[in-house]
């Protein structure tokens, strides 16, 4: 089994969790920068995006996760704020990241959309790459299997192996899976963006429908999921569509006893949603901007706007002088 701790300073212990979200939100950051130049925006934009965006993240997972476990906390308000316990959530984070990045964007002048879809690739990256946090600290695994069936059936190398097993019984590498998935998405992304078709907001979108559809599948399968008591028509329609999974895959015990599980939910909902958005936008003809067109902020705009018209005006003025002398 790999150490979960990197290295120590005393009585700090830097985890490998940490090392790989931080490799994970700087490569994310190195794409957003270098797409940036392409539409001249400097890369001081994306490092405040950066700091601005990781904070909002880590409290709308924790959020998230509290609110769906609130029976938990409630009578220990401060086991709230102890993130170091464990308990967030992926789909919270992305919320919380938007909310913070969307009033900041705004601030500079700049069109929300537009920058979502230079970011979208470098979250995507930065969600394959953070999934092997979870590697090191073995959680968000799936369910049980055998040995052979990690090591003959899927062909994985022993240090994937030996770290899937826990306590003596080895699990689903679903880390793994979604790491490799979100992967593939990065190429989707990558691709296109270059396609002249593509308008703006629909990068951000594709990056949503990409990775719901496989959080959907992947998620059938781990035993970690937040997850409620819903009708037995949801259940079975949820189950409905996870079933070609069960060609290859057991799906994972719900821990906490309901019968749909929430990020499977949300999964689907975002999938035909953000489907949904495109078509809408196309047919009313709200997309009309292009991903490739100029992307302008409005502060500079209006600043240049300002000089222009002090420059009319000194024009005139000097005009004015000329004449009465």
């Amino acid at each position: 089994m790999l150490e979960s701790v990197a290295f120590s300073l005393g009585p700090i212990h830097v985890r490998w969790y940490g090392i790989i979200l931080g490799t994970a939100a700087l490569i994310g950051l190195l794409l957003a920068i270098q797409e940036g130049k392409r539409f001249k925006i400097i890369p001081d934009f994306f490092m405040d995006l950066l700091l601005i965006g990781v904070p909002s993240a880590i409290v709308g997972a924790r959020i998230y996760y509290v609110a769906f476990q609130w029976s938990d906390y409630k009578n220990n308000l401060a086991e709230i704020f102890m993130i170091w316990h464990g308990g967030i959530a992926i789909y919270g984070a992305l919320i919380g990241a938007i909310i913070g990045v969307y009033f900041y964007v705004r601030a500079k002048g700049y069109g929300f959309l537009r920058i979502a879809d230079i970011c979208a690739p470098g979250l995507i990256v930065g969600q394959a790459i953070g999934r092997w946090g979870n590697f090191m600290n073995q959680e968000a695994h799936g369910g049980p299997v055998s040995e052979s069936f990690l090591r003959d059936t899927l062909h994985l190398p022993n240090f994937i192996v030996n770290q899937m097993n826990i306590e003596g019984t080895f699990y689903h590498p679903a880390f793994l899976y979604e790491s490799l998935w979100n992967i593939v998405g990065l190429c989707v992304l990558l691709w296109l963006r270059r396609r002249p078709f593509l308008r703006a907001g629909e990068l951000f979108f594709g990056y949503f429908i990409w990775y719901s559809i496989g959080r959907f599948f992947i998620e059938g399968l781990r035993t970690d999921s937040l997850d409620f008591t819903g009708p037995a028509w949801l259940a079975s329609f949820v189950n409905a569509l996870w079933s070609p999974m069960k060609v290859v895959f057991e799906p994972g015990v719900m821990t906490y006893g309901g019968n749909v599980r929430f990020s499977q939910l949300l999964a689907l909902l975002l999938v035909v949603g953000m489907a949904i958005l495109i078509i809408v936008r196309r047919k009313k003809g709200y997309a009309t901007v292009r991903y490739a067109d100029p992307i302008v902020s409005s502060k500079i705009v209006d600043k240049n706007s300002v000089v222009q018209d002090q420059e009319q005006r000194d024009k005139g003025a000097d005009y004015d002088s000329n004449r009465t002398v």
